[in-house]
């Protein structure tokens, strides 16, 4: 079973956060929430989501893959956590899987691994990244590097996440089964 790590700093984007943990869950991979403080965590709706480790906690490094969701103030605390920024890298050295989303990004520019990589954030963040080529896809896959571009956009990344895995079966099948294949086929008649 593919095991998924997932950072939460207080002021995370929930929706960012808990729509990406369910498509990854619902494509079977055993996610694992980790806090940087406490137990609890506070988003930036102030939902409180209730983590199953802490980054001190051993063993953090044996995941197929980490995910950060944004929130500008979640974000910038990973972006600024010498822990996160430890464990990003680590990742990333290993050839594994690390996916951000919105302001998260700039968290993977502090740790120094976007060199020459493709990658996408939230539109307020774009000058914020500097070390990649920008580019403006829902979703952006470079190496081993998947980001995306903002809560509606939460559930591509989950879906891209699990097609990276592997999962490619498991990826469809969500999809099918949250009726995000039928929504893409039918965006036309959604108003924004």
């Amino acid at each position: 079973m593919k095991r998924f790590l997932v950072l939460l700093a207080e002021g995370f984007e929930e929706t960012e956060a808990v729509a990406t943990i369910d498509v990854l869950r619902r494509g079977g991979v055993d996610v694992v929430l980790c806090s940087l403080g406490g137990e609890r965590v506070e988003g930036s709706r102030h939902i409180i989501v209730q983590a199953d480790t802490t980054i001190d906690a051993p063993s953090l490094d044996t995941f197929d893959g980490i995910y950060l969701p944004g929130g500008a103030k979640g974000a910038m605390t990973l972006r600024d956590d010498p822990r996160a920024q430890k464990l990003i890298r680590s990742y990333y050295d290993a050839g594994k899987k690390v996916a951000a989303i919105c302001a998260a990004p700039i968290a993977l520019e502090r740790a120094g691994i976007l060199k020459g990589k493709k990658v996408t954030s939230n539109p307020d963040f774009q000058n914020h990244i500097t070390d990649a080529e920008y580019l403006e896809d829902p979703v952006v896959v470079s190496g081993n590097i998947i980001t995306s571009r903002a809560a509606g956009t939460a559930i591509a990344i989950g879906l891209e996440i699990l097609r990276q895995l592997g999962l490619v079966d498991q990826a469809k099948q969500v999809s099918h089964d949250m009726l995000f294949d039928f929504l893409l086929a039918n965006r036309d008649k959604i108003e924004a």
